[in-house]
Order: C-alpha cells, then sequence, then structure tokens
C-alpha cells in the first residue's frame, strides 16, 4: 500500500492510505489538503513500517510516520 501523510486544516497530521495502482500524484490531486508531510509504501501486517518515497510529489517516508499512522487508526477505533 501507498501513503500520503497531509498536515489537515486544524494543523494536525492526517494519513490517506491508498492501493499501489494509484499514482502519488493521482491521490495527490484529489485532497484538499496543501501540505504533504511524508509519502511512501507503508506495511501494517504486524507493526507499522513505512520506507520508500514518491518522487513525482517530491516526498519520501518520514522517521515518525509509521508512530503517526498507528497512533491515527488507534484514535478512530477508540
Amino acid at each position: 500500500m501507498k501513503y500520503i501523510l497531509f498536515e489537515d486544516f486544524s494543523g494536525k497530521p492526517s494519513p490517506i492510505i491508498f492501493p499501489n495502482r494509484i499514482e502519488f500524484d493521482e491521490m495527490r490531486e484529489q485532497m484538499p489538503y496543501t501540505r504533504v508531510l511524508g509519502a511512501g509504501y507503508v506495511e501494517m501486517e504486524g507493526r507499522t513500517r513505512c520506507y520508500g518515497k514518491a518522487t513525482s510529489i517530491q516526498a519520501e517516508a518520514g522517521e515518525g510516520d509509521a508512530e503517526v499512522i498507528q497512533r491515527y487508526f488507534a484514535e478512530e477505533t477508540e
């Protein structure tokens, strides 16, 4: 799976996870958020791991992206 981590309108990081067949720039064009914080590939089996980069939108996986994604989904299920 791919992901883009955006800064939402309130300033919080907001991850979007999508299938590999969708291009990074195609997903970027669909989102209203202005700032991309990170992007790449994500594996969520067991522990969450982010890696790689999205050259088409000049972004790459950040060191803390996996933790942000884990925390985001934990908050959604509470």
